[in-house]
């Protein structure tokens, strides 16, 4: 490697770099409010770095990874992902009997994971950044082990993690097998170059088990039988990052894997990402309509978004990805808005995730209740929000490539998913004369949570009126992915 290589991988150094720095300064002094300010300090170098790595793509920082304008828009938002979710963490972990330092050491392995994921170019890199994130996932859904639910949301996520890191590596093993490399880029040369790889029963075997250890990752039907019980189990703060940066990054090295490889272009692949999508958007809706936990109908709810998303990933071309990077991003700001309100409304023995502590919050809390009613908004795709643009976005690109019948199937699902949706908007504005008790007393909310809240609430607005500068910015990143 050159130094000009090590550079374009700052964001990635820096983040590993902070995580160690973090760690031996929990074995020197024990701080919570350290631990967490070195996070972000680290957190932040990782961003503005991200400016110098540009200037030097698109890099070939190894056979393994590629830092090109792509990864780097997607690093950044991991990263700035991360950055809301320590601050939401450090007061929900101020109310928790367990020692907290430890929790910004896993944060930063794993988001170095869901990095590495990100830039890779390789099975080597794929797997290692997987194992990275999900390795770190395990000990933070079970962080908060004085509880019953954390430590059940952590066996599971352990077991179905490594029962889909098994049919990765089967899958990759029989790619390998077949065309003998295993680079995106060379094996996206051989399918287009060998018309014979497309029909060859090795290669649609070793495809369809790497499909089936992504779809466990992403969630998506009918893989997710993990997700609503992780959810609900996993610390508030746990469950945003789990929702947000764990699937964001997996989904972009999924667009890029397919992309650069040709493998979209198969149509069982095609057969088997249309039918998955449909099952989620289905799924996901329907069994939202029978929850009466906060975090089960936003667990049910990501995966009915993941299935929207697939509709423009079947799309491919230009728009599909450009649909899919802003859809990511608007994702990103409503769900770490709707988990951070859940977030600051827990206390020390529980998380606030029945339906009963919404009950006519808007009378005791109005700005919360207004923002949680803003994120919940932008998920149905009311207009005026970026959830809207997003879904406008997705329609496009499944029109554009006259994939009618799963544009339908997104349309008809997403009108089903404001009835659930309502149905918490509806619990946050009830009189107080028919609401019933809250189980327990909201906690007050800090400045920085407050803040945190107040800054996503504004971004979701003004990307749902103005997206002009998002999409500008995402033409921009896309403008380096191969074969489109």
């Amino acid at each position: 490697m050159h130094p000009v290589d090590l550079i374009a991988l700052l964001p990635l150094l820096i983040l590993a770099a902070t995580s160690i720095v973090v760690m031996l300064t929990i074995a020197l002094h024990r701080s919570h409010r350290l631990a967490s300010l070195l996070t972000l300090i680290g957190l932040i170098c990782a961003f503005a770095s991200l400016w110098v790595a540009r200037t030097l793509t698109p890099t070939e920082a190894s056979p393994l990874l590629e830092v090109d304008s792509y990864a780097v828009f997607f690093l950044g938002l991991v990263i700035a992902a991360t950055f809301v979710v320590v601050i939401l963490a450090y007061d929900y972990l101020e109310k928790q009997p367990v020692n907290r330092e430890e929790f910004y050491v896993l944060l930063l392995v794993a988001s170095l994971g869901a990095g590495v994921l990100i830039v890779s170019a390789h099975f080597v890199s794929f797997f290692l950044g997987l194992e990275l994130l999900s390795v770190a996932l395990y000990a933070l859904n079970a962080y908060v082990f004085t509880r019953a639910l954390p430590v059940e949301a952590g066996i599971k996520y352990l077991v179905l993690a490594a029962g889909s890191a098994a049919f990765l590596l089967l899958g990759m093993a029989l790619v390998y097998a077949r065309v003998g490399t295993m680079e995106f880029s060379q094996i996206g040369g051989l399918v287009s170059g060998g018309g014979h790889l497309l029909k060859d029963p090795l290669m649609l075997a070793g495809l369809a088990l790497i499909v089936t250890g992504v779809g466990f990752k992403l969630a998506v039907v009918p893989f997710h039988m993990w997700t609503p019980d992780v959810y609900e189990g996993a610390p508030a703060p746990v469950t945003a990052y789990v929702a947000t940066v764990s699937k964001g990054a997996m989904f972009a090295l999924l667009v890029r894997f397919f992309y650069v490889t040709g493998a979209s272009s198969l149509g069982p692949v095609f057969l088997v990402f249309s039918v998955i999508a449909i099952a989620s958007m289905l799924v996901g809706n329907l069994l939202a309509l029978l929850q009466s936990n906060v975090k089960r109908i936003l667990a049910y709810s990501s995966i009915a978004h993941l299935g929207y998303l697939l509709v423009a990933f079947l799309a491919a071309g230009r728009w599909a990805v450009e649909a899919v990077a802003f859809y990511l991003v608007a994702y990103f700001i409503t769900t770490l808005g709707a988990f951070g309100v859940v977030t600051v409304l827990s206390n020390g023995e529980r998380d606030a995730d029945s339906l009963a502590d919404y009950q006519g919050l808007f009378w005791r809390r109005p700005a919360l209740a207004g923002i949680f009613a803003l994120m919940l908004f932008s998920l149905a795709g009311i207009p005026l929000t970026a959830g809207f643009v997003g879904k406008f976005l997705l329609v496009r690109a499944g029109a554009s490539s006259a994939l009618w019948n799963l544009v339908v199937i997104l349309v008809v699902t997403s009108v089903i998913g404001l009835f659930y949706y309502l149905r918490v908007i509806v619990a946050l504005f009830a009189s107080p004369e028919t609401a019933a008790p809250s189980p327990a007393p909201s906690p007050a909310v800090s400045a920085s949570g407050a803040s945190t809240l107040v800054v996503l609430s504004a971004l979701l607005v003004w990307l749902g009126v103005d997206p002009a500068f998002m999409l500008q910015v995402i033409e921009r990143a896309i403008s380096s992915l191969k074969l489109l």
